[in-house]
């Protein structure tokens, strides 16, 4: 099928091919087969869990369901060669959408190394004991107190014993290799900090028996404070084994970075984004089962799990945070509150003391979805397979109201092919409340993220 613009032919996909082309990208996502495929098992566990399941894992799940449905929105692309169509759906963005969080913590990360002071940093691990976990998955306000905890121990001991304030960027993790509820904090520490006088110093030793006690101590103290009595009750005995079974207290660990600075910061970065489990690790799904490998902490050894499908949703959605909640937070001099002031001292201190420590200062924005795939080495999806030319914008559809409209037309053919296409979508025509003036008005392109389906 065709349609013609200036005695151009424009070739595109029969109507049904957008639909069929979804399904079939759909049923490449194997985490989308698991929740959504025939066996509909996302609805029976709905259906079974209804009250037990918080508001925030279903709104997550079912934009994580949207993801990349061309019925929630897409752009238009034609080549000025051959004049292929391309339409290139939205993506969701969210918090569950592996897809997504993928290329969220890529781009986090890189733009984490240009932000971030030139210095050395250490990658510091806190944990708990494993009889604590359930504590927090109970009461998840306690997670942020967690967080804040970890940092201020921290940040005491450095005021203390190097009279500097550090710079700490901290990333919660909740779940464990085997997709287990495990929270624990990861955090990206400067080694060294700002003095009184304005100084960079340097400091680079953490002595990890005496960190361990006072972390115990910490978390155990700031359980009993955020419990009522009722709840403090139900848990002391945990918190009395946690306290026996752990006599050197709990696990910190800090290993010392080597090699490139900046490759250093972008792999820090990209592990405290990570989403609970990658595609990858997911082996096999056979209907009702579920294999996927994991690394055994314990031996260093890669093993399979083989669990049921209504496991394998129930372990993963636990890690879905609460409305609001922020899984990355910043502290002492990375924090929004001093970042910029230590920022200008120290600028002023490296032109005495000729030591380069914070970049100069210039804007840093978020790259373009093409801009991405183009850094990560892949062909630039603008530009045509077949013969090499550039596809231009032509328009986009959105959803406004729950309905499928045309938001830009940059003109009058292009608005009759995108109402085609809704309606072959949607079997609705799409209602043309735009003006002409409107219609062929220069639009530029709008930064929401786009899902790649069908460009190569």
């Amino acid at each position: 099928m065709s349609f013609l613009k200036d005695k151009k032919v424009y070739n595109f996909f029969p109507p049904q091919s957008l639909i069929l082309w979804y399904f079939f990208c759909m049923e490449n996502n194997i985490l989308k087969r698991i929740f959504f495929d025939e066996n509909q098992h996302w609805e029976k566990f709905k259906n079974k869990y209804k009250r037990k399941i918080r508001p925030i894992v279903t709104k997550e799940v079912e934009k994580f369901r949207d993801c990349g449905n061309p019925k929630k929105g897409f752009k238009l692309f034609v080549c000025e060669g051959c004049h292929d169509v391309r339409k290139v759906p939205y993506r969701c963005k969210g918090r569950f959408c592996t897809t997504c969080s993928v290329g969220e913590s890529e781009e986090w990360s890189r733009l984490l190394t240009e932000d971030v002071l030139q210095v050395n940093h250490r990658h510091v691990i806190f944990t708990i004991d494993e009889g604590l976990r359930d504590v927090f998955l109970l009461h998840r306000h306690l997670l942020k107190d967690l967080m804040d905890a970890a940092a201020k121990l921290l940040i005491n001991f450095f005021q203390k014993k190097a009279k500097v304030t550090p710079g700490i960027i901290a990333g919660l993790h909740t779940f464990g290799s085997r997709v287990n509820f495990n929270p624990h904090v990861h955090m990206l520490v400067t080694m060294g900090g700002l003095t009184k006088k304005g100084e960079w110093k340097q400091y680079d030793f953490l002595p990890f028996a005496m960190l361990r006690k006072q972390w115990q101590t910490v978390v155990l103290k700031f359980i009993r404070k955020g419990l009522s009595p009722r709840e403090k009750k139900q848990v002391q005995a945990r918190l009395q084994k946690a306290f026996t079974n752990n006599e050197e207290g709990f696990y910190v660990h800090a290993p010392k970075q080597k090699g490139n600075l900046k490759e250093q910061l972008r792999y820090i970065g990209r592990y405290i984004r990570r989403p609970a489990i990658g595609i990858n690790r997911i082996e096999a799904y056979d209907g009702q089962n579920v294999i996927f490998k994991y690394k055994d902490k314990t031996d260093g050894k890669e093993k399979m799990e083989t669990v049921s499908v209504e496991e394998f949703i129930s372990r993963l959605i636990r890690h879905i945070p609460d409305e609001q909640f922020k899984t990355i937070r910043h502290y002492g001099m990375y924090s929004r509150r001093s970042k910029n002031q230590s920022k200008k001292v120290l600028s002023a201190w490296q032109q005495k003391a000729k030591r380069w420590i914070v970049k100069v200062k210039k804007t840093l924005r978020r790259q373009t979805w093409r801009e991405r795939i183009v850094a990560s080495g892949k062909k630039d999806p603008l530009v045509c397979p077949k013969c090499q030319c550039y596809y231009e914008y032509k328009g986009e559809v959105c959803l406004e109201d729950g309905k499928l409209e045309i938001k830009v037309a940059l003109c009058q053919t292009t608005r009759t092919y995108l109402e085609r296409v809704i309606h072959d979508l949607t079997g609705i025509k799409s209602s043309q409340k735009r003006e002409e003036k409107e219609e062929l008005q220069p639009v530029h392109e709008t930064e929401r993220q786009l899902c790649l389906f069908n460009v190569s």
